[in-house]
């Protein structure tokens, strides 16, 4: 990986794509620490550090804002109004016909529906910024902190609109960097702010773990929370690598006097095919219920119970939650995204077959039945790599934020796998000789 930053770095234009990303990648991490206006910004910091890394229901929004959201900045809704938006056009593109036509467009209809996700992106971050701005005034962003009621100070409703405008204004910045990153940079825009909005947290978490630490000045945490990281990441490389490829002969076809086809490749079909979007799925899920609950009156039966098994990391009602739903999401995910009877047909169009397998319908069932098979290994690592912050909590006694967080990891390692894939490729096509080799 070192090796191709270091050839990519003596290659003029991609020298100018690497530097012009990592300006943006400045300017989008200075925008995180602007602070919006009507903010009293030394009350968001008391409420911060007394928070000491627990960041209760905000702790995943936090996470792809880098930060951001707990500090109140102008980038504190981050990417992930646009993850949301995006997702949220991909479901309705199955059961939308007009949203599944304009994907069959090509280039076309994907630019429409690029506009359409800009759209719902701006207005979730109007919903959002009007939630966050309202759990703000209310003094519920930091539950328990003493001065959490008076980081709005100025509650009028002019003071409102301006801080609602500006987060989403910081919004659509941001969806624009990331756009700026996809067509003049390296690698995809909205991935590469989401790694470093990630990558942003885990010095500061890393050194309170080592800080709240008891054996040997908190150095042996230290080490060993390092050690479980690097073992993670490894076993993750491992399976998003890992793929069933399903053999695909192309029969030859004569036009005039040529001959065409009779090539054979495969069809890769990945462990994970889902990626990490169960995971969001499942969080943002169990997030919905202690949300209802905590800006709830009174205390009711159903509060409760809600408060005591479906708000602590560590309860078993909790972990079994969350491990089934990533489970059902991964299964559903796939569903949806991967439709074996459109494979069949463009196969059987094209005059490919799968040796030993009829074409069209029977091609459709055997792709559906190995789809089923590596999609149950699959959701089984992804909730186990999810449950590693609730086992951190139980064995080292770690925050909320526990750096090497299952989420995390598969989004760092992700996304720096698909970016050194991209450089590797235009190394490539710009070293015919070596290529040629």
């Amino acid at each position: 990986m070192l090796t191709a930053f270091a050839r990519a770095f003596r290659t003029p234009d991609l020298r100018k794509k690497l530097l012009f990303t990592l300006a943006i990648i400045v300017v989008y991490r200075v925008g995180t620490h602007i602070p919006i206006p009507g903010v009293n910004y030394k009350a968001v910091q008391t409420c911060v550090n007394e928070a000491s890394g627990n960041q209760g229901l905000f702790g995943l929004v936090n996470m792809f804002s880098g930060g951001a959201l707990l500090q109140i900045t102008i980038f504190a809704l981050g990417i992930m109004p646009y993850i949301t938006a995006s997702i949220i056009l991909q479901l309705l593109t199955v059961v939308i016909p007009r949203l599944e036509a304009l994907k069959k467009e090509g280039q076309a209809g994907t630019a429409k529906i690029t506009q359409y996700t800009r759209y719902l992106t701006v207005a979730l971050a109007i919903l959002q910024g009007t939630g966050l701005v309202a759990t703000a005034r209310s003094g519920a962003l930091f539950s328990g902190c003493t001065v959490a009621s008076s980081i709005v100070p100025d509650q009028a409703i002019f003071t409102t609109i301006t801080m609602v405008i500006c987060m989403t204004a910081g919004t659509a910045v941001v969806m624009w960097l990331g756009e700026l990153i996809t067509d003049r940079g390296i690698g995809n825009g909205m991935s590469i702010l989401m790694f470093i909005s990630i990558a942003a947290t885990f010095p500061s978490a890393l050194w309170a773990i080592k800080k709240q630490g008891t054996l040997a000045g908190g150095w042996i945490e230290f080490g060993s929370v390092i050690a479980v990281g690097l073992v993670m990441v490894a076993l993750v490389v491992f399976v998003e690598q890992a793929q069933r490829r399903i053999p695909v002969q192309y029969a030859k076809r004569m036009i005039g006097r040529r001959s065409y086809g009779g090539t054979s490749t495969y069809i890769p079909l990945k462990v994970n095919q889902a990626g990490v979007i169960p995971v969001i799925f499942a969080s943002s899920l169990l997030y919905i219920p202690a949300l209802v609950a905590q800006f709830a009156g009174g205390n009711s039966g159903w509060k409760t119970w809600i408060t005591q098994n479906l708000t602590k990391g560590d309860h078993p009602i909790y972990i079994v939650s969350y491990f089934l739903l990533i489970v059902f999401f991964a299964f559903f995910y796939v569903a949806i995204s991967f439709n074996p009877e459109e494979v069949a047909d463009n196969m059987k169009k094209y005059g490919g077959f799968i040796p030993g397998i009829r074409a069209g319908r029977p091609t459709a069932e055997y792709l559906s039945y190995v789809l089923n098979r590596i999609t149950w290994p699959g959701s089984l690592y992804l909730g186990l790599i999810a449950l590693v912050p609730t086992m951190a909590l139980v064995g080292f006694g770690a925050s909320n934020n526990f750096p090497f967080g299952g989420t995390s990891i598969l989004i760092i390692v992700g996304v720096g796998l698909e970016t050194v894939k991209q450089i590797e490729s235009q190394l490539q096509q710009r070293n015919y000789e070596g290529f040629l080799r």
